[in-house]
């Protein structure tokens, strides 16, 4: 059982002309999966966040970047922490829309077994650092995901698969240090932000739980192929996780404008069917995808949709 939770609030953030990170992205995405006939929850939208989204976010963000990522909108500051993170006036509100269909989603996972979800969020996530706005992101979707399963779910082991072209250095700084969420990565690389060598395994306890496959620009369905199952998979299954999250960026895309490989559709919805065999062996098909990057407006429907069906089993 497959469900789609979003937010029309998302669509708030706005961003200057030629940005590639924009609402029509996620429009266009929506559009596709409505017409589709996707199963869609849109959470409904709020003025102020309400407390358990706010305790999750707290729970993963430090409150003085908090604070100062809402006194910088109210101003009407143009920029938060880097020229990638543009503000504006829909921008505080579209970030907590994000983080409510987020948790919205990991509730309906961890309800039940055989049960996935899509949070088709904006902004995106991966890149945000406990204290930092950068690449995007400003609040840390699916470390507020994995964290709120921990704590208010009670999942002892997370893993999280982040398959976006670009590292995701705040996911991998979040849990470094901890054994109790895996984080997996394939990216291209070197690129953006910089990290995600293979070298980086872990700290101290957290040593031997981040696995990065970094892969050459180039990179097609063959050598994903490859990375995936003989590395991701037999990670995940070793760790035999309670819940499996997916950091979902479509720039691997052949033609993305920002990535360099050349994933095709089949890849994507490849990649969905292995995903949805190795979660209902291991923690009773619960995956939470989250919607990442992805900056091609015409073929990113398609991508989510194609991955979506390998995910589900099939289309609705």
């Amino acid at each position: 059982m497959l469900r789609v939770f979003t937010s029309a609030a998302c669509l708030d953030h706005r961003t200057p002309p030629g940005y590639p990170e924009k609402p029509e992205r996620l429009a266009g995405v929506m559009a596709r999966l409505r017409e589709g006939g996707w199963a869609i929850e849109e959470e409904m939208e709020e003025e102020e966040a309400g407390a358990a989204a706010r305790d999750a976010v707290l729970a993963v963000h430090d409150e003085a970047y908090v604070a100062r990522f809402e006194r910088a909108v109210s101003r009407g500051d143009s920029l938060l922490d880097a020229a990638d993170n543009p503000l504006s006036a829909g921008t505080w509100k579209a970030a907590w829309a994000a983080v409510a269909a987020t948790l919205a989603a990991a509730d309906w996972v961890a309800g039940a077994g055989d049960r996935t979800a899509l949070a088709a969020v904006r902004p995106p996530g991966h890149h945000a650092e406990r204290s930092t706005a950068m690449g995007f992101c400003f609040f840390n979707n699916v470390v507020v995901a994995a964290e709120h399963l921990r704590r208010r779910h009670g999942a002892a082991r997370v893993a999280i698969f982040d398959f976006d072209v670009h590292h995701g250095n705040g996911t991998q700084h979040s849990f470094e240090s901890r054994a109790d969420v895996l984080y997996a990565s394939t990216h291209q690389y070197p690129f953006y932000p910089g990290t995600g060598a293979a070298a980086e395994t872990g700290l101290g306890a957290g040593e031997g739980f981040t696995l990065n496959v970094p892969l050459p620009a180039g990179t097609g369905d063959e050598g994903y192929a490859e990375a995936i199952r003989t590395q991701v998979l037999p990670a995940l299954r070793r760790f035999a996780p309670d819940v499996l999250l997916l950091s979902a960026g479509f720039d691997a895309w052949q033609a993305d404008p920002l990535g360099g490989m050349r994933v095709t559709r089949d890849g994507f919805r490849a990649w969905g069917d292995w995903l949805r065999e190795l979660a209902a062996e291991l923690c009773g098909g619960r995956i939470l995808a989250l919607l990442e990057g992805g900056y091609d407006l015409r073929n990113l429907p398609l991508l989510v949709e194609d991955h979506l069906a390998g995910l589900a089993g099939g289309r609705p």
